[in-house]
């Protein structure tokens, strides 16, 4: 891989992976309700509802949420292991059938072959992550990729100090609430993935938005 320009102050790049690399945020969402399907409609949606409002945070910490506050019950390590697993059955193979968000695959290759550094930091469990990562042929485009239990702003922290870079020249790029609080805690540049479910909320906080990864080289490139 080339070495990093120097022009320009994004030195790297930070991606989400769900609802910004590929079209997979609905299929989350979906998992989710099917998962508790069963406890009825009220139920349902306050799941749906804490989940779309909690994007991008690791499922099991969801689990835990839901069985105290939703269910009031408490939530044994086995019971969160076996949701999890049955999450990973709903979701895993749509998952990796899932397409591109627009302009994804060709922003990750003009980013790469300007030697740009890139990041994965997920929500998604680490090992299920890597894999979805290899199978999908994106593994060479990222230097690192990591995932749940690693808080976000833990990694995106990894990544100023492996790179030595300020916070102000790692761009980072999400679809979540989560991932726009893992910036500002860091204080890394953020770009919105802007989707229907929190558009009013990107507007509202004013924060730069795409719709979609066509124009994030130019983007970076004059950031």
């Amino acid at each position: 891989m080339a070495s990093v320009s120097s022009s320009g102050p994004i030195r790297a790049v930070v991606f989400d992976f769900d609802g910004v690399i590929l079209e997979s945020a609905e299929v989350k969402t979906d998992a989710f309700v099917e998962l508790y399907a069963g406890h009825g409609p009220e139920v349902v949606a306050r799941v749906r509802d804490h989940h779309l409002a909690n994007l991008g945070i690791s499922r099991f910490k969801k689990f835990a949420w839901i069985a105290e506050h939703v269910l009031g019950q408490p939530l044994s390590e086995t019971a969160s292991a076996a949701l999890g697993a049955q999450f990973s059955d709903l979701a895993l193979a749509k998952v990796l059938a899932a397409p591109f968000v627009p302009g994804a695959e060709d922003a990750l290759a003009q980013l790469d072959a300007r030697g740009l550094p890139m990041y994965v930091a997920s929500g998604t469990p680490d090992g299920e992550l890597r894999m979805i990562v290899e199978r999908r042929g994106l593994a060479p485009r990222f230097r690192e990729v990591h995932g749940a239990p690693r808080e976000k702003p833990d990694i995106i922290n990894g990544v100023l100090a492996q790179l030595a870079l300020a916070p102000s020249q790692v761009l980072f790029i999400g679809d979540g609430m989560t991932d726009y609080k893992a910036a500002r805690a860091v204080g890394t540049a953020f770009l919105a993935r802007d989707t229907p479910p929190l558009h009013d909320e990107w507007v509202q906080l004013g924060v730069r938005r795409e719709p979609d990864l066509t124009r994030l080289p130019e983007l970076v490139e004059a950031w």
